[in-house]
């Protein structure tokens, strides 16, 4: 029985911020974060969106009727909590609408959680075949204004639907894993901005891919010429080439360029929104799909998943026949949305709902389906909008 992704959806903001005004106005070169980073525009996520409004709008776009009986599980990866006790999925089922009958929890290991619940998600319609899974990466990437990490922000969501018979891409048997105990990035209790060791994190995150496809290729005798594309965690997505380039190294000259060509795809929904988190390596694997016009079902499609602290995870899956018709497009998503000034962008940074007991939050301008409209007595106040 095939087991894989049968439906991929993602979801933003209606807001950005132009990187080549952001560079200016922290007086940097314009090339630093265009080039050397690798990121062209910034999503900034207004006060009345959070994980789990962003978590509910991905899984809206994709879900019919049918899918949403069919879920018994749903499962948010995020490392951007609103509680320490309560799932995030609580939420998200309760503004989709879907059964009582369902396991709903979150998961935590930095950008790395959604591969472990995607796996789980997995194993969980291996014993229940006639079931669905909801796995949903949902993070807002908060590094601090004027801070080394500022251009490597952003924010979003993207939701998967886990099936047998999948209509876009079967998950493979062999994985390789990973994991050791390093301090390239973490935020503490009581922090709502991470901290991070950038150059270390940098070359931790190419170790530890040297490490998981190496056990992969043993595992499996593949090599990356038996790979249509080669997909990457993108914090910013000069990172994901450098790991491309350590991956083809000694390939044909080819395959470099075929590989390199299908990056350039997978790069695009990313370096227009910047860090996920969680949901970083999917939304590549969706800008592969969305915009490569070279994929072909039978391909098999190569995943590095990273998450600091540290853990990774090498995997791959092979594309399903008509895959291109399970997809439903987020060019225009993308496209439609507001630039805003760094000076707003800045207030909109500073205007987050933080740790208060009552605030009521401006909904008017948020076009989302799912909005955060407030807290009351400390109960976040999230509503549906027409």
């Amino acid at each position: 029985m095939q087991i894989g992704i049968d439906k991929i959806g993602f979801y933003t903001s209606n807001l950005y911020v132009d990187m080549a005004e952001l560079a200016q106005a922290r007086n940097e070169e314009v090339g630093k974060y265009l080039v050397g980073i690798g990121q062209s525009k910034m999503a900034v996520i207004p006060p009345s969106q959070d994980i789990v409004t962003l978590a509910a709008n991905a899984a809206a776009r994709i879900l019919s009727p049918i899918d949403k009986e069919a879920i018994d599980l749903v499962i948010v990866a995020t490392e951007s909590g609103i509680d320490n006790s309560k799932a995030a999925a609580v939420y998200v089922a309760n503004l989709l609408g879907l059964s009582h009958q369902i396991r709903a929890v979150e998961m935590k290991e930095a950008c790395y959680a959604a591969t472990a619940a995607l796996q789980l998600a997995k194993g969980h319609i291996a014993l229940n075949p006639n079931k669905k899974a909801l796995i949903i990466g949902a993070d807002i990437a908060r590094y601090g204004l004027k801070t080394k990490g500022e251009p490597t922000q952003g924010g979003g969501a993207v939701a998967m639907l886990v099936a047998k018979d999948p209509q876009i891409l079967a998950l493979d048997a062999e994985a390789s894993y990973y994991s050791k105990d390093i301090m390239d990035f973490w935020r503490p209790l009581g922090h709502s901005e991470a901290m991070v060791d950038g150059k270390f994190s940098t070359n931790v995150y190419l170790d530890f891919f040297n490490q998981v496809f190496s056990a992969y290729s043993q595992k499996t005798k593949r090599t990356v010429e038996d790979f249509g594309a080669l997909l990457f965690h993108l914090p910013y997505t000069k990172q994901g080439l450098k790991g491309l380039r350590q991956a083809v190294a000694h390939a044909d000259e080819a395959t470099q360029a075929r590989l390199l060509a299908q990056f350039e795809f997978a790069r695009e929904y990313n370096r227009n929104v910047g860090n996920l988190y969680t949901g970083s390596l999917y939304l590549s694997l969706l800008s592969l799909l969305e915009n490569s016009q070279d994929l072909v079902a039978g391909q098999r499609l190569g995943l590095y998943s990273y998450g600091s602290g540290a853990q990774a995870e090498f995997f791959s899956g092979i594309l399903q026949p008509g895959f291109q018709d399970a997809l439903i497009g987020h060019q225009e998503l993308l496209a439609h949305r507001k630039q805003v000034s760094v000076a707003e962008y800045e207030q909109f940074y500073q205007s987050v709902l933080a740790n208060e007991a009552n605030r009521q939050l401006e909904v008017s301008a948020d076009p989302g389906q799912f909005v955060l409209a407030g807290v009351k007595d400390f109960k976040r106040q999230y509503q549906r909008q027409e």
